[in-house]
């Protein structure tokens, strides 16, 4: 029995850092952003640091369960070249299941190559390989069964498909369920979404997803999360960058906000902050506990460049405070 099963992507991931007078950051409202990341057309630019890494949803959500000492696999594609066989081997590293990988001969290996600045900032160049065309016929239904927990990761493409099967799966088994949903499954709309998202234990979004699902501004944060209530009865959790995170359970709403702290690199925080909540959550059952680890684990992530280098291992807090959760009513 696994006490957790990871679903989402599995990408390399080519970090490099470029040197401040080579690029600049500039405002403009053609992105949703309000801002661009501008490089000098037809010139030669010198890279100061580059480092390669696995990432994606799914990998990188399975490390922190694996680092925080529970039994874990991940269930998805790769392709069937070196870049895949690197990434399975850097799995196995960090102790994770990889026996329900699929290799993909039809499709390469998902690639990433992130562009980051001095203070943090990044914009990715992504290719959409392999982990993307999951399908159902891919997993390996009979050995999950007796699962404690799946996480979906965002699944896009063919993948996003997988959805509603896995969580319809999981409930029929008794096997709880946290979803970080993806621009995909969102898109479906609230009414295609309300039959699956009442069967979810954790939903976890950032305020822009939130924002886009119930079609409230993010700025009007409790009537965002009213709504969200109205969706499942499970945990909400929403994140909201370097402000924090909001967290709703009943009729309580609980805030954080983050520890001082300035990223080196943000790739897979927000992968931290959905896999600490939830092994926080799984140790202690205590929300107050879950968020404080989810900060934690996101804050470290920042401190490290490729996105699991940084997580933290069990009962180890490093520098990072327990920050202080504010608990508040939100239904009268």
């Amino acid at each position: 029995m696994f006490d957790i099963i990871t679903f989402g992507s599995a990408t390399i991931d080519t970090f490099l850092k470029l040197s401040d007078k080579d690029y600049r950051i500039s405002k403009d409202s053609r992105f949703s952003s309000g801002k661009a990341f501008c490089l000098p057309l037809g010139s030669k630019i010198s890279i100061d640091d580059l480092k390669v890494s696995s990432g994606g949803g799914g990998t990188n959500t399975a490390c922190t369960f694996s680092r925080q000492g529970f039994k874990v696999n991940y269930v998805g594609k790769v392709g069937d070249d070196k870049r895949g066989e690197e990434l399975i081997e850097e799995l196995k590293k960090n102790k994770i299941g990889t026996q329900f990988i699929k290799k993909d001969k039809n499709h390469p290996t998902a690639f990433s190559l992130i562009l980051s600045s001095s203070v943090g900032e990044r914009t990715a160049l992504i290719y959409r390989g392999a982990c993307h065309f999951m399908r159902k016929n891919d997993i390996p239904w009979e050995k999950l069964k007796k699962t404690k927990w799946f996480y979906l990761g965002p699944l896009s493409g063919k993948s996003s498909q997988i959805f509603t099967p896995l969580v319809r799966f999981a409930k029929k088994n008794s096997t709880k369920v946290a979803a970080n949903l993806g621009n995909s499954q969102i898109s479906l709309g609230p009414r295609a979404l309300k039959p699956i998202l009442s069967q979810l234990d954790v939903l976890i979004l950032n305020k822009e997803e939130a924002s886009l699902l119930t079609k409230i501004p993010s700025e009007n944060e409790k009537e965002m999360i009213k709504k969200l209530s109205l969706f499942t009865k499970g945990i909400i959790v929403v994140t909201k960058g370097k402000k924090g995170s909001v967290v709703s359970k009943g009729k309580y709403i609980f805030e954080a906000g983050i520890p001082p702290v300035l990223a080196i690199e943000a790739t897979g925080a927000g992968d931290a902050y959905g896999s600490g909540f939830l092994s926080g959550l799984l140790s202690k059952n205590n929300i107050e506990y879950a968020i404080q680890l989810a900060t934690a684990n996101s804050s470290s992530c920042t401190q490290k460049i490729g996105a699991k280098n940084g997580l933290l291992p069990k009962n180890k807090w490093g520098i990072w405070p327990r920050v202080k959760v504010k608990k508040k009513l939100l239904w009268k």
